[in-house]
């Protein structure tokens, strides 16, 4: 293992820019964490680095991790304790880091996947939010994600963090409007349905065979007008009175299971 003390070090630069700047393409991600790094081997993903810190490398599973990683052919680096924390994207650093390279998605491979479940996230501006509505569409089975609007990055490391290593296997593509993602899952023959909070269909009667994009809103203010006029369909999760909203990830999570019952 290369050994590295100084916290000018190229190698912990370019972990802290991308903790700072995440790739837009979504290929390189930053793994905070044994589960993560755990999770990119499991996944046959490339790690084109992996950070130790100095005082984990004895009997202790961040070393475990690390012995694994260089096995599977990473570049393991120690780093020293005050070069690990500015290289660590989290207060409490966890103890290993690592750079990975994922396969870049595009929304034409998404939406053209024959019976395609995509899910459309627009506006979801909280990362944490976005990793778990992430996790949530990888375990109810969509075929993939478009992330839409203002919304978070999907490849930031808080959301690969709440993703818990689904944003490693399930295509996720950003940067588009809510037009664009509209227009590449009807180019495709696929159907539209937006989730809102009252006046839409009980999840259980809406149609969700075949190809379908379902738009969830955003935290507060949800989809907008114009993006609801733009669906086929509307979907209204029931709730009792008082409660009016679910947080997005909660909700995505219904809303794909509701799905899943219907589809084969």
């Amino acid at each position: 293992m290369t050994s590295i003390s100084s916290r000018h070090n190229p190698l912990v630069r370019s972990f802290r820019e991308l903790a700072r700047t995440p790739d837009p393409s979504g290929v390189r991600l930053l793994l905070d964490g044994t589960h993560l790094v755990r999770e990119a081997m499991a996944a046959g993903t490339e790690l084109e680095a992996v950070a130790i810190a100095s005082s984990r490398t004895t009997v202790t599973e961040e070393a475990e991790v690390a012995r694994a990683a260089e096995a599977y052919g990473a570049r393991v680096l120690t780093v020293a304790q005050p070069a690990f924390a500015a290289l660590s994207p989290v207060r409490a650093p966890s103890g290993i880091v690592a750079i990975a390279r994922r396969t870049r998605s595009e929304a034409e491979d998404i939406c053209r996947r024959e019976d395609g479940f995509v899910l459309v996230a627009v506006d979801v501006q909280d990362p944490g939010n976005l990793g778990s509505l992430i996790r949530a569409g990888e375990a109810g089975g969509v075929s993939g994600i478009l992330v839409c609007g203002t919304s978070a990055s999907p490849f930031s490391w808080k959301a690969v963090r709440g993703s818990m290593g689904s944003i490693l296997r399930l295509p996720v593509t950003a940067g588009l409007s809510v037009d664009a993602a509209i227009s590449c899952i009807r180019k495709h023959g696929g159907r539209i349905v937006a989730a809102v909070p009252r006046d839409g269909r009980d999840p259980d009667a809406v149609g969700w065979r075949g190809r379908v994009g379902l738009l969830v809103g955003g935290e507060g203010g949800g989809l907008s007008d114009a993006a609801t006029a733009l669906a086929d369909d509307r979907v209204t999760i029931p709730m009792t009175a008082p409660v009016e909203s679910l947080n997005v990830a909660v909700a995505a999570a219904i809303l794909v299971y509701a799905a899943r019952r219907q589809r084969p």
